[in-house]
């Protein structure tokens, strides 16, 4: 039974591998989420510890003295107000700030806002505390706004165990004076509730966000992957109409090709001389034709072949092995370096492979002896993948860099090989 288990789990971890989107769509977010959304929610709530700090007796928690527990949050306050503010600063005005580092500081946020949520909790009956439904909106919050499964789990599952110290704390600070309530003869407190299912609502609010948030991602991307693939498709039968309708105007100058052999025929049939303008009609034809076709060459080329999905790691490797072949034994070390996050491309195999064959063979050859060729294929932040193939061979000669993209151009001896007839 284990070897149809194996697939399984092995579909299961591809499904929930992290993805995360565009680096404009990740600002995009970032934008709505905290600054359109989580600034005025936190505004109003500073204005309501505010007040209940203040104002009210809120937080004054009959297990604990009052000036411990007041004194403690308000200068969690101050500290929590002053950053929150830098935060928001750097949402209005920091434009030009990158999306990577917005992140981050969105990240130290999140966690912050977990630490001071989990003291009010503490201040406010702890396990009992009406705080702790905050704790799943932040954990929501959290999902979006950290998409990446290692920052957003640390922040899910720490905001859990943040309500878990603030409860315990409570529990024992409760339990203390409870035993000094029974020496000195006074009322015990009441017993706190059970707190394991909440604790596991939180556990699990964690990884079904995650979940979700995998699940989205990988339709939103299966979506922009049929969209690119229909417009490829689209493209290319252009291409094959264009291609069909310049094919179709070769038959006129081969008509009058044929038409003026046709009359050189018969003049030599009948014993009259040629006529040169029949010979010049056919040299002017046949080399329009030959433009035209040409010209057909090219987009002919586009039109062969399929789109299809293509695992940029797999065809490298399919690339190397035939350009490298093991029986060919070639004194070359091959150091691969792919990035985990490549993503699936939409595009033609047979143009890929030929691509990818070139310059692993130029590589090849361009190594004197015994060499070495690293190949790296890696995602930027417009999500496109870059294969980057390298040697320690020679190199290209400067004066002869801005002729590498000329048909037929190379810097290699040619030689002419004659075969005698057998």
């Amino acid at each position: 039974m284990k070897p149809t288990r194996w697939p399984s789990l092995q579909q299961l971890r591809d499904l929930l591998t992290e993805t995360a989107p565009p680096s404009e769509q990740m600002a995009l977010r970032l934008k709505l989420m905290e600054r359109d959304v989580i600034l005025p929610v936190k505004a109003v709530f500073v204005l309501i510890i505010t007040y209940s700090l203040y104002f009210s007796s809120w937080f004054e928690d009959v297990t604990l003295p009052q000036t411990l527990a007041q004194q403690t949050i308000e200068r969690f306050f101050v500290i929590y107000l002053i950053i929150n503010v830098g935060v928001a600063a750097a949402l209005i005005f920091g434009k030009s700030i990158s999306a990577t580092v917005m992140q981050r500081v969105i990240f130290s946020a999140s966690f912050l806002d977990g630490l001071f949520l989990s003291a009010l909790t503490f201040s406010t009956g702890g396990f009992d505390s009406i705080l702790y439904w905050l704790f799943l909106g932040l954990i929501v919050r959290n999902a979006v706004s950290c998409p990446l499964a290692f920052p957003q789990l640390i922040l899910n599952f720490s905001a859990s165990l943040c309500y878990l110290a603030a409860g315990l704390l409570d529990v024992g600070m409760a339990v203390n004076i409870e035993e000094l309530q029974d020496v000195t003869g006074g009322e015990s407190a009441n017993a706190t509730e059970p707190f394991l299912l909440r604790l596991f609502l939180l556990w699990l609010l964690s990884t079904c966000c995650y979940g979700l948030q995998v699940l989205f991602e990988k339709q939103r991307r299966a979506a922009e992957e049929s969209q690119e693939y229909a417009v490829r498709q689209e493209q290319l039968r252009a291409a094959g109409r264009l291609a069909a309708k310049i094919a179709h105007q070769i038959k006129n100058p081969l008509g009058i090709i044929n038409n003026a052999a046709y009359s050189l025929q018969r003049a030599i049939q009948e014993g009259k001389p040629p006529n040169p303008q029949q010979v010049d009609i056919i040299r002017e034809e046949v080399e329009r034709a030959d433009q035209t076709i040409t010209k057909l060459m090219g987009y002919a080329q586009l039109a062969e072949g399929k789109v299809e999905r293509l695992n940029v790691a797999d065809e490298i490797d399919r690339a190397i092995e035939r350009a490298l072949p093991a029986a060919a034994k070639y004194p070359v070390i091959v150091r691969k370096d792919y990035a985990s996050n490549l993503p699936v491309l939409m595009m033609q195999r047979g143009h890929f492979s030929e691509v990818l064959e070139n310059l692993i063979q130029n590589a090849r050859e361009a190594i004197v002896g015994k060499g070495k060729i690293q190949i790296t294929a890696k995602v930027d932040d417009q999500q496109a993948v870059i294969v980057t193939v390298e040697d320690d061979g020679p190199g290209i000669a400067k004066i002869k860099l801005d002729k590498i993209f000329q048909p037929y151009f190379t810097t290699r001896r040619r030689v002419l090989a004659l075969a005698s007839p057998s």
